[in-house]
């Protein structure tokens, strides 16, 4: 006769070695799949900190893998939508970048000029943070300061003789109606000849033809116009920052 304690034994140690194999199986598993996630997380731009050094590389590398062109601005008055543009690539890639990463939605429209632009990207509550850089310049002819057009904010020739870009802050011109002497006098000045139909956009929809040449603009409003407007009519205090927040969160498609 068998004995049933032996049976038993064995049985448990059947057992007991299925749930070792299994729970081996799932840390080994479980190892891979963090060894993957580290792997991405050391070689996706968007996690590498930019610096001077290395922000014309990184964006480059971004742009390629990240070629999106259109983004909505959503405020308590609306959204904004704009479409980035593919000639200026690293601008388009630093705003894709920080959208995706969620800075954006930390940021509001916190100046606010009637007749001129209203800026946005930062924030006195923000809580993310992120390394000091600035953007190359990417001035393009083809594109200039009209209503609407999507640009970013810098530090003055003073201190920033090459005209970079800030890394996050950005504004959108509201701008008004250019007289042609005055467009003539700006087209002296920056050393630029305007076409006729830019020379139309300047004298009917309006923009700020003292930026062009001056800042980088990467995109342009292709619905939402009104609501410009009426972030641009927000009471200001004596720093131009609106009496109501103004916040924003960024998504592109």
């Amino acid at each position: 006769m068998k004995n049933p304690s032996l049976k038993f034994s064995l049985n448990n140690i059947f057992l007991i070695f299925n749930i070792l194999l299994i729970v081996a199986c799932g840390q080994q598993k479980e190892t891979a799949e963090k060894d993957t996630v580290a792997k991405e997380v050391e070689t996706d731009p968007a996690l590498i900190p930019l610096s001077s050094d290395n922000v014309t590389e990184v964006l480059t590398a971004y742009a390629v893998q990240h070629p999106d062109s259109i983004a909505t601005i959503s405020t308590r008055h609306g959204d904004i939508k704009v479409r980035l543009y593919k000639e200026t690539p690293l601008h388009r890639a630093n705003f894709v970048r920080l959208t995706k990463s969620g800075f954006y939605d930390q940021g509001e429209f916190y100046r606010v000029v009637k007749g001129f632009a209203v800026q946005g990207g930062d924030s006195d509550n923000r809580t993310m943070k992120q390394t000091s850089y600035k953007i190359p310049q990417e001035f393009n002819r083809k594109y200039i300061h009209k209503k609407g057009a999507l640009a970013m904010a810098r530090y003055g020739d003073e201190r920033n003789p090459d005209k970079e870009s800030s890394s996050h802050n950005f504004y959108i011109v509201q701008g008004e109606p250019v007289p042609l002497h005055e467009i003539r006098s700006w087209e002296e000045q920056h050393g630029i000849k305007y076409t006729p139909e830019e020379i139309k956009l300047y004298q009917t929809i309006g923009g700020k033809p003292s930026l062009d040449t001056e800042y980088t603009v990467f995109g342009e409003v292709i619905a939402g116009l009104d609501v410009v407007d009426k972030i641009a009519n927000e009471p200001v205090d004596a720093s131009n920052w609106p009496r109501q927040s103004v916040l924003h969160t960024i998504k592109v498609e």
